[in-house]
């Protein structure tokens, strides 16, 4: 794994040279793993609790219990509850949200309803993913432009903190910056130091109305077609594996993969082709 290269002590080459140098996030170099043991029980009752919300995002914790146990998987609420704690996942349906109150001074409205996105770097939507490794998961942050679908930036991280996020959005910010961000209400997005990031430069944000589905859906599209053609097909055994392999269908999707909705062309082509447009 490229993390493990990189030395703390190095006098001659320091933690930010050589995170970049490694492509890797710098603030994970300073981060501890987490030291939690998961048992192969938890890691299988997790990637089927992935497979089902994969499929059924509006499903909460009742449901995806009932589903479980209809394939045969013995399991009670309490644990499927914990365990979608732990993947960072919940039912996009109406419902308290206690958790949210203290940092609800943070939460944006809806600025999507009705708005005509008509070039690129008008909208980008971002969100968080749970990723499954055969023997461990990770996360998986994205930035999608909503105009051409093309995947502006991603990060991956072992933990659900805020740093990470904040990294590789300062990263796409050096080539590019949008008029709007449109991401959930989770606790990266609605905090301080995300919201500060984002009116410093200039970025209207929006979030997802709570209890609707639709609001993010061209993300939630492409974490399940990103599930379904390569990472439930490859099942990576390491992180350095599946940073590779992440690597590669993210240049095919941008490059190779045709979309019907933008007329049969891959975003990088509709999206270059766009520019070249309106600066005619």
């Amino acid at each position: 794994m490229r993390k493990s290269m990189a030395e703390p002590g190095n006098a001659r080459i320091n933690l930010s040279r050589q995170a970049y140098l490694l492509t890797v996030n710098r603030t994970s170099l300073y981060r501890q793993p987490p030291t939690t043991t998961w048992s192969q029980k938890d890691l299988d009752d997790m990637r089927l609790i992935d497979e089902i919300y994969t499929v059924c995002p509006f499903y909460g914790y009742r449901r995806i219990t009932a589903e479980m146990q209809l394939r045969g998987r013995q399991i009670n609420r309490k644990r499927v509850r914990r365990l979608m704690r732990v993947m960072g996942i919940q039912g996009i349906c109406p419902g308290p949200n206690l958790s949210k109150r203290l940092h609800a001074q943070y939460i944006h409205p809806y600025l999507l309803r009705g708005l005509n996105v008509d070039h690129p770097d008008q909208v980008w939507a971002v969100d968080i993913t749970y990723i499954r490794l055969r023997h461990g998961f990770m996360y998986l942050f994205v930035i999608i432009d909503l105009y051409s679908r093309y995947i502006v930036d991603y990060e991956l991280s072992t933990t659900m903190d805020r740093h990470w996020v904040l990294e590789c959005l300062k990263r796409a910010f050096k080539l590019r910056k949008p008029e709007i961000i449109n991401s959930d209400q989770g606790s990266q997005f609605t905090n301080k130091d995300y919201v500060g990031l984002l009116q410093t430069e200039g970025i209207k944000i929006s979030m997802d109305g709570k209890g609707r589905a639709l609001d993010n859906i061209f993300v939630e599209r492409f974490f399940r077609t990103l599930k379904y053609e390569n990472i439930y097909l490859n099942e990576y055994e390491t992180p350095k594996a599946l940073r590779r392999g992440l690597n590669q269908y993210i240049r095919f999707y941008n490059e190779q993969r045709l979309h019907e909705s933008l007329g049969y062309r891959c975003p990088v082509d509709y999206y270059r082709q766009t520019y070249l447009k309106l600066a005619i």
